[in-house]
């Protein structure tokens, strides 16, 4: 695929954009884990899946996050150096499932839930299933979303529905975004070689988890949304996207 010098433009105008945003918009310390920081810009990648594509829009989200990782606030911190592919799995998720790649998407989601189950905070699993409803339980329910949201999409584009359709695409994206960390920082080389956490408090990090982390997936979700109607309207308009063959405009196969 050859790039357009309007794509190069926007890339670097939302890779900028996501630095920007990472200075001036809060950080919510993850639970029992305060070395991790949950970044609220990182909602900011759905919106590139939807307009760049899921390709352009990853490498976008991915080129933000390393921008936002190396300069300050975040100085190359190596706590945060294991969540850098999550921005862009966010927008690779959204744009596959918006141009109409969902399969890669189920496929992809549910490889990510199924690795968590055989990593050590969910082994023996017979003693440790809390941990790992505790952990799933938004992340299936985002999984079997995907369905709906591309049976219905055609139904959904309406001018009144359509804010319900970009819904469903960020919470898809952000929940995969979610179990990219979760699954990461399952792994012994980063919650013990990185943060220094014996396994239970892992376990408990992660037991905790579902009174806050499904609530902010919502909320990033609900503001991807209230931006993205009114852009989307208005680079179609421009003829801006990534491709005008989207679930918007025929059934999804």
């Amino acid at each position: 695929m050859e790039l357009t010098a309007k794509q190069v433009a926007l890339m670097a105008a939302f890779a900028a954009l996501y630095y920007v945003l990472s200075i001036i918009t809060p950080y919510v310390p993850a639970i029992a884990v305060p070395e991790v920081k949950i970044s609220l810009e990182a909602l900011t990648a759905s919106l590139f899946g939807l307009i760049l594509g899921p390709y352009l829009g990853g490498l976008t989200a991915f080129l933000g996050a390393f921008v936002a990782w190396s300069l300050p606030p975040g100085s190359m911190s190596v706590y945060g150096m294991p969540f850098l592919l999550a921005p862009p799995l966010n927008a690779l998720v959204t744009g596959f499932i918006y141009y109409k790649k969902w399969k890669v998407v189920f496929a992809i989601l549910g490889v990510l839930i199924a690795a968590f189950l055989f990593l050590p905070p969910a082994q023996p699993f017979a003693e440790n299933y809390p941990v790992a409803v505790a952990v799933l339980w938004d992340k299936v329910i985002a999984l079997f979303l995907i369905l709906p949201c591309v049976k219905f999409a055609k139904n959904l584009s309406l001018p009144k529905t359509l804010p319900i359709l970009y819904f469903l695409m960020a919470f898809i994206g952000n929940q995969s975004d979610n179990m990219w960390g979760s699954d990461v920082f399952a792994v012994p080389a980063v919650y013990e070689g990185i943060f220094g956490y014996p396994l239970e408090v892992v376990r408990f990090a992660f037991l905790v988890s579902p009174f806050v982390y499904p609530a902010i997936r919502l909320v990033q979700a609900l503001i991807a949304t209230i931006i993205a109607v009114p852009l989307m309207n208005s680079l179609k308009d421009l003829n801006l996207l990534f491709s005008k063959d989207t679930i918007e405009t025929k059934a999804s196969t």
